[in-house]
């Protein structure tokens, strides 16, 4: 078996770009050789700063090959009378590049036809793999592209060279005005190159001992890792890894070497989310904490490349870090002389969003939205929540935030701490702006959940009421997150709230707003609205779409309730006899459906019931019925599914046994009300309807 590697030499890649390029590299090839019947073991796929690099192992040398049939026109227009080919037939033939003495008549459903048998594959793997090379790399996407010799090439940086090779040779194709060869390019200053590549076995090798690069990613990243805590350990620190950084870090360098560069030992005054923010945002550095949890006048970071004069490297670093931090200590000590009250009066000037007034209006609002939440979780917060609805935006106006707008809220929170506000006020401005994203830590206050919920339904509230709705493409006020990030907290913190309540008390809060839509429809989107982020967020989770439906479909405005009914309907999903509960109580519900235009009360009247089953069912429903209705109350939806094992013997012999669309007006309505009690009564769970067995 052969051995393919392509190399895509370029200029420095962001960091960014990187990841999403290994999966698309990796995938497009996989998916474009499955299609050409080239068969192959693994593809690999891996990239540093200045390459992106495809390894594919356990090729075959050739296309394997298969027999097929080709459709030809009718014999009618083929042949003629006397069985000769006519200019179809020829036309045929020619068109398959065969001589027309290998053309036969086949017979089929719809009559004559001419056909073909014909051998298809067994073209070489080097000529498969140079068109995929030269179809894949032009349609690879970047948040960004770049001309750099005319339109007719865009990428996301200037593409310098090519290699391509299976096993010992070179699989020419073109691209960005270069041909693939057999030579590679190393680290810029300490293995330029270019260097030969005898064999594709060699490629890593050769890159690594003579080029001085490392090419996976993972490897970097282990190695920044353990000298950075071997340089740390010296000094009697650990570092403060952030893994979302050390990634970054990793596909910035190409040959990683960890340096350890120190400050000055004033700037510990400043507090430590000023320090790693300046280090981490800034620097693409780390920081160092003592065994007290302390941090150390250190900070770790990884130079690409191994310098002869390593005290002059860091000597640059350590500059460039003080410049960040004598700024930042400039405005801490501003930030310290100022007062929240004069942060409020600065907020009357801070835009919110065009129509929806200052800053200032959205702490009014949140003040009172804070505080009713917290009177329906936990009214002992009521009075601090209004506080910290009132201050949650002052730091936006701070010198520090203004400078390091990543330290929004949290600044907030030290601030209020600082200034005498409270530890409840302080934790919630803090933790206002959390969850972040999808894997972003929920608030660890119920202080931060509170003021958290208020400020994203605020958000939400006011972006739909002047209609601007997330779009497929666009989503500019991350209403999607904000959306997200209620159900986690509502989910995760096991919190009982009416969602349509809060959004619309969060409408009443804006005052002199001219909406685009009417309260109640923008009400209405936003439902609908989260109830699509509620089944994408379970649907990831592997909650079927149907159970989602069905479970969904009473209402999902108490999200916390409503997942405990998803959850009992999954279980109750996979049990051996839930197709047949489905099917029965599916067709109750598809009978009643039918019925939208008779009104039905649900009442029933005992003298029209005729028959043993009839009878059964009512005494079954009416027993069933006030034990739904305990259960429902307690949330206990595992027993309430467990009583439609119950239910429904009486209601299948019911159905085998009793005409419900009799011609008698009276017991028609009468069996049809039996119906609408069980669906009723069962709609507190689920819509069974929506199920398909």
């Amino acid at each position: 078996m052969s051995h393919f590697v392509l190399e895509i030499g370029v200029e420095e890649m962001p960091a960014r770009f990187l990841p999403l390029l290994d999966r698309e590299l990796r995938e497009r090839f996989e998916a474009l050789l499955g299609e050409s019947g080239l068969e192959f073991g693994a593809v690999a796929s891996f990239s540093t700063p200045r390459r992106l690099v495809v390894d594919i192992t356990g090729l075959a040398g050739v296309q394997k090959t298969e027999e097929i049939v080709v459709s030809g026109p009718p014999v009618r227009i083929a042949l003629d009378a006397d069985g000769k080919p006519t200019k179809a037939g020829l036309g045929f033939a020619k068109s398959q590049n065969v001589e027309f003495d290998q053309v036969y008549v086949e017979k089929t459903d719809k009559g004559e036809y001419l056909a073909l048998k014909k051998t298809v594959g067994g073209r070489v793997a080097a000529d498969i793999l140079a068109e995929t090379c030269a179809a894949v790399l032009p349609s690879l996407t970047f948040p960004k592209k770049m001309q750099w010799i005319g339109k007719d090439c865009t990428f996301g940086r200037p593409v310098r060279w090519l290699l391509a090779m299976l096993d010992d040779r070179a699989v020419p194709f073109d691209f960005a005005g270069l041909t693939a060869g057999s030579e590679t390019r190393g680290h810029r200053v300490m293995g330029p190159g270019p260097f030969a590549v005898p064999h594709a076995d060699d490629y890593a090798r050769v890159l690594l001992e003579q080029g001085r690069v490392v090419l996976d990613a993972a490897a970097r990243r282990s190695a920044i890792r353990a000298d950075g805590d071997r340089l740390a350990a010296e000094v009697g620190g650990t570092v403060e890894w952030s893994e979302s950084l050390l990634d970054q870090v990793a596909n910035l360098v190409e040959a990683p070497r960890a340096m350890l560069g120190g400050f000055h030992e004033k700037f510990l005054e400043l507090p430590a989310e000023v320090l790693l923010t300046s280090m981490e945002t800034h620097q693409k550095s780390f920081g160092l904490r003592g065994a007290d949890g302390k941090l150390l006048p250190y900070f770790l970071t990884a130079a690409n490349i191994e310098s002869r004069e390593p005290a002059l490297v860091r000597k640059g670093w350590e500059r460039v870090l003080r410049a960040r931090l004598e700024d930042a200590r400039f405005f801490w000590e501003a930030d310290c002389a100022a007062t929240f009250e004069q942060w409020l009066d600065k907020l009357d000037k801070v835009i919110f969003i065009g129509p929806l007034g200052t800053m200032g209006d959205k702490t009014r609002r949140l003040e009172k939205l804070a505080a009713s939440i917290a009177s329906r979780i936990a009214p002992e917060l009521s009075a601090d929540m209004g506080r910290a609805g009132r201050l949650s935006k002052a730091d936006l106006v701070s010198e520090m935030v203004y400078e390091f707008d990543d330290l929004q809220g949290k600044m907030g929170g030290i601030y209020a701490r600082m200034k005498g506000k409270g530890e409840t006020v302080a934790r919630a401005l803090y933790e206002q702006y959390l969850p972040a994203g999808q894997d972003s830590p929920l608030p660890g206050s119920m202080a931060g959940v509170i003021l958290s919920l208020a400020d994203k339904l605020d958000n939400l509230a006011g972006c739909f009421g002047l209609g601007m709705m997330p779009t497929g493409a666009a989503d500019p006020y991350a209403l999607r997150r904000n959306a997200l990030g209620v159900c986690r907290i509502v989910l995760e913190k096991g919190l009982t709230l009416d969602l349509a309540e809060l959004l619309r008390e969060a409408q009443v809060g804006y005052v002199g707003v001219e909406w685009k839509l009417p309260p109640e429809e923008a009400l209405d989107k936003l439902m609908d609205f989260f109830g699509q982020r509620l089944r994408a967020y379970w649907n990831a989770q592997g909650v079927p779409t149907l159970v989602l439906e069905a479970a969904m479909a009473p209402g999902f405005g108490d999200i916390f309730e409503t997942w405990r009914r998803v959850e009992a309907l999954a279980d109750f999903s996979r049990e051996a006899d839930f197709e047949a509960s489905v099917l029965t109580f599916k067709r109750a519900a598809n009978i009643i459906r039918k019925q939208a235009g008779q009104e039905l009360s649900g009442e029933i009247r005992e003298n029209l019931l005729e028959g043993d089953a009839e009878k059964a069912f009512w005494a079954a429903l009416q027993a069933v019925e006030p034990e739904w209705a305990r259960l429902a109350e307690a949330g206990d939806y595992p027993k309430m599914l467990a009583l439609l094992g119950t239910l429904r013997p009486v209601v299948d012999a019911f159905f085998d046994g009793v005409m419900v669309m009799c011609d008698d007006a009276a017991l028609r309505t009468n069996r049809l009300n039996l119906l609408q009690r069980l669906v009723s009564t069962l709609g507190r769970v689920a819509d069974f309807g929506k199920f398909q067995v």
